[in-house]
């Protein structure tokens, strides 16, 4: 392992300590407690939108606190989640009145703390459990993980939170953009957790891992490495097969990296993703590519496509301004 680090007991909050001040415009980094928050907090009785999760996924969320999106994010370990006192302290800390909407990808210990969290509130809160992961069949003992579909659901919420929606406006509409949205993945390479200090699992050069999580999980299916135009192919194949989306239907198209990708690949990607449903007779009216729901190290990318009404671009489109995602302002 070759990594840059001092000490792999204090190498997330001395991270975060320099997010904190990379960022000290838009945000503030409690390191007692560990959490990130908005600098300046919008008006009251806005519900307000906290989410978080294992660390190693940067700039998912801590880089997506700030106007338009997350009020607060709550990092734990490297891919461990974080625990209820950080999302109660997080939650305390930055309620304007209207409720506490948390955003919660599907794995065990996710949905567990923040449930334990909700529990522990004193002011009105709801969830939204974002299950995109389409390489997992719906029947899947513990459902869909949640994947770079968060990142879609956390901006559109976000700017529905922004313009006054109410606490259960902001939770339907939540678990709406979930339904709509389905995400897959592939890796060329496993990722290395510090802690451990070799890589989750091997592949030979010769091989590639389907369906793969953002833990470092196995996907469903390892395959000889092919053309990157059959692995978009087999990729957008489950995605088109669970949403099917009708000939003319606009749709924002998502390619993310998972970390050791070059923006050279990713593009690539996204070109032959594009093609594959413009043929379809899609229009592909919103699009966003580069590194953004990460696993560390790990070579690969992930394709999202979300099916867009009116609304929902309108949301897409409202201003936000974080450390990662940024326009309109």
């Amino acid at each position: 392992m070759k990594k840059f680090i001092n000490n792999i007991d204090t190498i997330l909050n001395e991270s975060l300590q320099g997010f904190a001040l990379a960022h000290n415009d838009i945000i503030e980094f409690n390191a007692e407690l560990r959490y990130v928050k908005r600098k300046t907090l919008k008006q009251p009785g806005k519900v307000v939108l906290i989410s978080g999760g294992g660390s190693g996924h940067e700039p998912l969320h801590t880089g997506f606190v700030g106007a338009g999106m997350l009020d607060a994010a709550c990092p734990g370990q490297i891919f461990t989640s974080p625990s209820p006192d950080q999302m109660l302290a997080a939650a305390q800390a930055v309620q304007q009145g209207g409720g506490v909407l948390f955003i919660v990808k599907n794995y065990a210990g996710d949905v567990m703390n923040f449930e334990i969290a909700s529990e522990m509130l004193e002011f009105p809160s709801a969830s939204v459990l974002v299950s995109d992961d389409v390489s997992l069949p719906k029947s899947h003992s513990t459902g869909r993980r949640g994947v770079a579909g968060t990142l879609i659901v956390e901006k559109m919420v976000g700017a529905a939170a922004e313009k006054g929606a109410s606490l259960a406006e902001c939770k339907a509409l939540g678990d709406r953009i979930n339904l709509v949205t389905a995400s897959m993945g592939v890796a060329l390479t496993s990722c290395t957790v510090p802690a451990l200090g070799k890589p989750t699992f091997a592949l030979d050069d010769k091989e590639i891992e389907i369906g793969v999580g953002i833990h470092g999980e196995r996907g469903h299916e390892t395959v000889p490495l092919k053309s990157a135009m059959e692995i978009v192919e087999q990729l957008a194949k489950v995605i088109d097969e669970e949403l099917q989306p009708k000939a003319g239907q606009e749709v924002l198209l998502h390619v993310n990296g998972f970390g050791g990708t070059p923006l050279m690949e990713l593009y690539l990607l996204y070109d032959l993703a594009a093609t594959f449903w413009q043929k379809r007779g899609l229009r592909i009216t919103r699009h966003l590519v580069g590194n953004f729901t990460t696993s560390l190290d790990m070579a690969g990318a992930s394709i999202t496509l979300t099916l867009l009404d009116e609304e929902l671009t309108s949301l897409w489109d409202a201003p936000v301004h974080t450390a990662a995602l940024r326009w309109g302002c």
